[in-house]
């Protein structure tokens, strides 16, 4: 424990970064190891930022569903896609987060003292957390959960988004999540179109780009999505809530240096261990697989969680290798307008394929299966990247 640290400043655990990574560890902890005084600190004022989070029910765990059931605003049975050559229909559950949701959670079922917001760090290293403000926060372990970490030595496009909740003057009609149309035109790489029916009149419409830069040109995106609800009929009353997003999608580079780059304990989770959906750059499943990981571990300390972490992103980011390999396709061998292509060959599959796809656990048969018939590029394209990031 470091000697400048106040007694109440002391902790078995400190989490730094309350997104939602950093607030589903909390929450598990708190749950499964009530014996560990936990500490959470947010630079923000508030937890989980501006977001709405999805998952589908197969990503996740029977036995660890009891995490998110709390936290979900909108749950469906099924649903839809569309691509310039087809439409389907998935049977796979789908659910939603809102931020505030998680922020509500932590405030319910934390002690306040546990919950610091409005503290940036400016430094974090094991055992010891150096607050902007001059404070230390000291602990048997440092978990370190920013979502800010150097990507510079990985190979990666970017997925960037913008998204509204529009209230309308009249029911929209969708019964289910539109999770892709591929239908709009194709403009900044592959573009589609994400609809979330919260209600018969509330509908959140999202704007994403699997593109080369990170440029958001937020005006443009608010003409799109504007056009796309008009396109449907929907005359809009009320823009509810907006985000905006640019994630990485990661296709090769070297994790190691990666590693090494990203300054602080081994003891890392989210996005700046990597440790992300190599396909949507979606967190959640690995958020709440990492959090059962810690909940399970005998004891928590600094050497033990350093390992645990680093042992379980390095399997991650080998065990990602053939879905890194399908978005080198996308980047680097189509061309932006044509990159469609590679999703829409995904989605010809057998349902149960697609759901252990989303999920990272594909067979070497479902790989197969993946890389079977009509090629999304030229092979003369695809043999290079196939011996690159096989």
């Amino acid at each position: 424990m470091s000697k400048e640290a106040s007694p109440q400043n002391q902790y078995d655990l400190a989490i730094v970064g309350g997104g939602l990574a950093g607030g589903l560890i909390t929450l598990t902890l708190n749950k499964l190891r009530p014996e560990l005084n936990i500490a959470l600190i947010e630079a923000e004022d508030h937890f989980g930022g501006n977001h709405i989070w999805s998952f589908f029910e197969s990503d996740i765990e029977p036995e660890d569903l009891w995490l998110l059931k709390p936290l979900i605003s909108r749950q469906w049975a099924q649903y839809d896609v569309h691509f310039p050559q087809y439409s389907r229909s998935i049977n796979n559950g789908y659910c939603s987060i809102e931020s505030e949701n998680l922020h509500r959670e932590l405030y319910s079922n934390l002690p306040p003292t546990a919950l610091k917001t409005g503290l940036k760090a400016k430094s974090v290293t094991n055992g010891l957390v150096l607050l902007e403000n001059g404070e230390e926060i000291a602990a048997k372990a440092i978990l370190d959960v920013r979502g800010d970490g150097d990507f510079s030595a990985l190979e990666f496009g970017w997925q960037k988004f913008c998204g509204q909740m529009l209230k309308l003057r009249k029911p929209h009609g969708l019964k289910r999540p539109v999770i892709m149309d591929a239908t709009v035109e194709q403009i900044d790489g592959y573009r589609f179109v994400y609809c979330l029916p919260f209600s018969e009149t509330e509908i959140f419409i999202e704007d994403t780009y699997y593109s080369d830069t990170k440029d958001l040109p937020i005006d443009d995106l608010h003409r799109r999505i504007a056009r796309y609800a008009a396109e449907q009929g929907w005359i809009v009353d009320e823009i509810l809530r907006e985000e905006r997003g640019k994630l990485p999608v990661l296709y090769g580079g070297n994790f190691q240096k990666f590693w090494q780059e990203n300054e602080g304990p081994d003891a890392r989770a989210g996005a700046r261990a990597a440790l992300i959906q190599p396909i949507t750059s979606y967190s959640l499943p690995m958020a709440v697989r990492t959090a059962m990981l810690i909940a399970g571990t005998p004891e928590i300390d600094q050497k033990s969680l350093n390992k645990l972490l680093k042992d379980f992103a390095t399997k991650h980011w080998k065990g990602g290798k053939f879905y890194r390999m399908l978005c080198a396709f996308m980047f680097k061998g189509a061309d932006p307008e044509e990159r469609y292509r590679t999703l829409q060959h995904t989605y010809t599959k057998d349902e149960k394929l697609l759901a252990r796809f989303y999920a990272g656990k594909t067979t070497m048969r479902d790989q197969l299966n993946l890389l079977t018939g009509k090629p999304p590029i030229p092979i003369c394209r695809a043999i290079p990247l196939l011996l690159k990031y096989r």
